[in-house]
């Protein structure tokens, strides 16, 4: 079989994707290729043809995530219980969706820095697709509390719902043990104060690779705190959708040496 893999957004011209997908496959012995899919609005009402017609798996980035749900026959517990999906694959003419971003999240953390995540105060700024993973994530990761900093109430007092400890809305923590920006760059604003609590020991992350430090996150590494940007999580993301696709074990470490 060739597989015929992508990714679906809008922006994805930037997107590593397609590199993880291609080098995934070579380490899998499997065959195929990869491919940047700009969606357009008219076109993501009908993502669910779109796929069908196009690919046997592919990932799904922003806007995308929510929309991906409700295209999909059937979804994991993860993405059910988040109101996103990050990759589907096609199986048996019915599309399968599933959410990695929480798990590639706390893998990444992890591999870098070591279990920071129990007992920890959280913040996440944004409240969309990957924000709800890896609010998620945090929760099922046993943080103490996690507090979620959105443009609009709503989404966060959402996220809220989740569980008693998470917060809509600025909490004042000392300290803090993570932060991480989902915001997407092309609609962030200027950039304000590092967050109050902030010590040597936070671990602050922009899902944001491109570039590979961003303003937000120079701010935070010259304010002493540990850093890290997407690029680990998006390997360690890739590799738990390709794993689910093919049903092998695939490395994020590996793949993060492909793309460094």
């Amino acid at each position: 079989m060739e597989w015929r893999l992508g990714v679906v957004g809008s922006p994805v011209a930037h997107s590593l994707s397609p590199v993880l997908h291609e080098a995934g496959l070579a380490r899998a012995g499997l065959r195929g290729h990869s491919v940047r899919r700009e969606v357009s609005p008219e076109e993501a009402r009908d993502l669910r043809g779109l796929v069908l017609r196009e690919f046997d798996a592919v990932a799904v980035t922003a806007p995308l995530k929510g929309r991906a749900l409700a295209a999909c026959d059937v979804v994991s517990d993860v993405a059910r219980r988040t109101s996103s999906v990050n990759g589907i694959v096609v199986r048996d003419g019915r599309l399968a969706g599933d959410s990695t971003d929480g798990g590639g999240f706390l893998d990444a953390l992890a591999a870098a820095y070591g279990e920071v995540v129990a007992d920890a105060h959280a913040v996440v700024l944004g409240a969309g697709g990957a924000a709800r993973a890896i609010v998620d994530a945090l929760v099922e990761g046993g943080a103490a509390s996690v507090s979620v900093i959105a443009r609009r109430p709503g989404p966060a007092e959402l996220l809220a719902e989740r569980s008693p400890r998470v917060h809509p809305g600025a909490l004042v923590y000392r300290p803090l043990g993570v932060v991480v920006n989902t915001v997407p760059a092309s609609v962030r604003g200027p950039e304000g104060a590092v967050l109050q609590g902030t010590t040597a020991d936070t671990v602050a992350v922009d899902l944001a690779y491109e570039p590979r430090e961003t303003p937000w996150l120079a701010r935070y590494r010259v304010a002493g705190c540990r850093t890290q940007n997407g690029l680990a999580m998006l390997c360690y993301t890739a590799a738990r959708l390709m794993s689910g696709w093919w049903d092998v074990a695939l490395d994020g470490a590996e793949l993060l040496e492909v793309v460094r």
